[in-house]
């Protein structure tokens, strides 16, 4: 259990540094070369940290809990900041397309995935 939780929060890092150094609207950082490199980086790292996350396992409901706590709240957090994004290009008049299709998305998949369970149990 934590050797898993150390590898997920060593990814989760790597994957956080490389996507902030991809936030690079003005070229300072890395030259076209690099920044390929780094979008190619960021692929590989998030197939491995969603690896990391989907074959994790419980030992008792107390785990149970605490990973069902952790995923309402990157759940919450990742709509709530994506509807901010909205708001926020709403008022310059220009909503970036993949914000709206980013938050359909995880709002579709989390009621398709709660009527999957329901239907199972």
């Amino acid at each position: 259990m934590k050797h898993n939780f150390l590898s997920e929060i060593t990814v989760a890092a790597v994957l956080v540094v490389i996507a902030i150094l991809l936030v690079n609207p003005f070229m300072v950082w890395m030259p076209g070369a690099m920044l390929m490199a780094a979008v190619v980086a960021l692929a590989v790292v998030f197939f491995v940290f969603a690896g990391l996350v989907w074959r994790e396992s419980s030992g008792d409901e107390r785990e149970d809990l605490h990973k069902l706590v952790a995923g309402r709240t990157a759940f919450l957090v990742g709509t709530g900041i994506l509807t901010l994004g909205i708001i926020v290009q709403s008022m310059n008049h220009a909503i970036d397309p993949w914000l709206v299709a980013a938050l359909t998305f995880m709002v579709v998949t989390k009621i398709a995935a709660r009527a999957y369970r329901a239907t199972i149990n």
